[in-house]
C-alpha cells in the first residue's frame, strides 16, 4: 500500500463499525498519525470505548495479530501501580522483577479516566509524555507505535474527577463523537456493528505502513506565515480577557504537528489555513482555564484563529 493510502485505509475501515462520524474520524486519524493521544469526551453509549477497540484492530502487527491492546477501567479504587506495573520480590531468585502494567502496550485504552482520582490519572503522565514508565531506578519502555485514547464524561456527570491541568496538556485533541444522525443510527439498529463488524474486522495497515505514514506527516510542508499564526495563536491565548489560563508551548508544537497531519490526511503534501481552523478548538480547548465557566472556550479560540488567519490573507 502506498504511504498515502494509509490515512484514507484506517478511515474507511473505521466506518464499517463507527457510521456516519467521517469527520470525527479524520481528526482521530490526524492526532494518532501525529502520534499524539486523544481525549474522546461524551455521554455514555455512544461508542468512545468502541472507538478505540476498532483502531486497535485496523493495525497488524508483524505476526499479523491486531497491535497490542490493553483496556483500563478507571475507578475509584484504581492505584497507580495498577497501570504502571510494579516490582516483584521472587523469593526463589531473591531478586525483584517487573511484572508490568497494561500502559506498556501499543494502544491504551483510559476508559473513563475522570473517574479516578488525581493520582491516579498522574499515573499516565510520565509515559504519554516521554513514552516511558519509571519503575524503581529503572525505565521501561511501550512499545512502538504507542498512543492513548481516554475517554470520559462530561464534568457534571457525578462521581467525576476533572483532569488536571498537566494531565489535560498531555492530549493533543480532545474529540466529541455526538449522535449519529437519522439514517446512521437506523444502521446500527439494523446491523449492531459494535457487536457484529467489530468482532470481524480484518487489519487494513501493517505496523510498518502505519509507522511509514507517520514518517511521511513529519514531512509535510508548513509555510513560515502559517506557523507564525500557530504561534500568534497560542500566543494570544495567553493574553485574551476570556481566559485565565492559557495554551502552553506544548499545545503549539500539538497544533502544529496536527495540522500537518490532517493535511495527509486530506491528501495533501502541504498545510492550508483551513487546517489550523478546523483543529484550533480541538487542539487548544482542553488546555484552557475559562475566566467565565459560562463562555465557550471553543468559539473564543475560533475568533482568535479567524483573527490571525485574516491577517495572513490580507498581508
Amino acid at each position: 500500500m502506498n504511504t498515502e493510502q494509509a490515512a484514507s485505509a484506517l478511515i474507511n475501515g473505521a466506518e464499517a463499525v463507527i457510521r456516519g462520524k467521517r469527520e470525527f474520524l479524520e481528526l482521530l486519524t490526524a492526532a494518532i498519525l501525529a502520534g499524539g493521544h486523544i481525549l474522546i469526551e461524551d455521554n455514555p453509549g455512544l461508542g468512545k470505548t468502541t472507538v478505540a477497540k476498532t483502531i486497535a484492530r485496523l493495525i497488524a502487527a508483524p505476526d499479523g495479530k491486531p497491535l497490542l491492546f490493553k483496556r483500563i477501567q478507571f475507578t475509584p479504587d484504581l492505584l497507580p501501580y495498577d497501570i504502571t506495573g510494579v516490582d516483584i520480590f521472587d523469593p526463589e531468585s531473591k531478586t525483584f522483577r517487573f511484572v508490568p502494567g497494561p500502559v506498556l502496550a501499543n494502544i491504551v485504552l483510559a476508559d473513563e479516566i475522570n473517574r479516578t482520582t488525581p493520582k491516579v490519572q498522574s499515573a499516565l503522565l510520565e509515559v504519554m509524555a516521554e513514552r516511558q514508565v519509571t519503575i524503581g531506578n529503572a525505565t521501561h519502555e511501550p512499545p512502538e507505535p504507542f498512543f492513548v485514547i481516554a475517554t470520559q464524561n462530561p464534568i457534571e456527570s457525578e462521581g467525576t474527577f476533572p483532569l488536571p491541568a498537566a494531565q489535560l496538556d498531555r492530549f493533543m485533541m480532545r474529540l466529541s463523537l455526538g449522535y449519529p444522525d437519522r439514517k446512521a443510527e437506523l444502521s446500527i439498529l439494523d446491523e449492531n456493528p459494535a457487536e457484529r463488524a467489530l468482532h470481524t474486522l480484518e487489519p487494513v495497515l501493517t505496523e510498518a505502513e502505519f509507522l511509514a505514514a507517520q514518517a511521511a506527516v513529519s514531512n509535510v510542508f508548513c509555510h513560515a506565515a502559517l506557523k507564525e499564526a500557530i504561534a500568534d495563536i497560542v500566543r494570544d491565548t495567553r493574553t485574551h480577557k476570556g481566559f485565565l489560563l492559557g495554551a502552553s508551548p506544548r499545545a503549539g508544537l500539538h497544533l502544529l504537528e496536527a495540522v500537518k497531519a490532517l493535511a495527509f490526511v486530506k491528501g495533501r503534501a502541504f498545510v492550508i489555513d483551513e487546517d489550523i481552523a478546523a483543529l484550533a478548538g480541538p487542539v487548544l480547548a482542553h488546555r484552557l482555564k475559562l475566566r467565565d465557566p459560562r463562555a465557550q472556550g471553543e468559539k473564543l479560540i475560533r475568533e482568535i484563529c479567524l483573527a490571525r488567519i485574516d491577517g495572513i490573507k490580507t498581508t
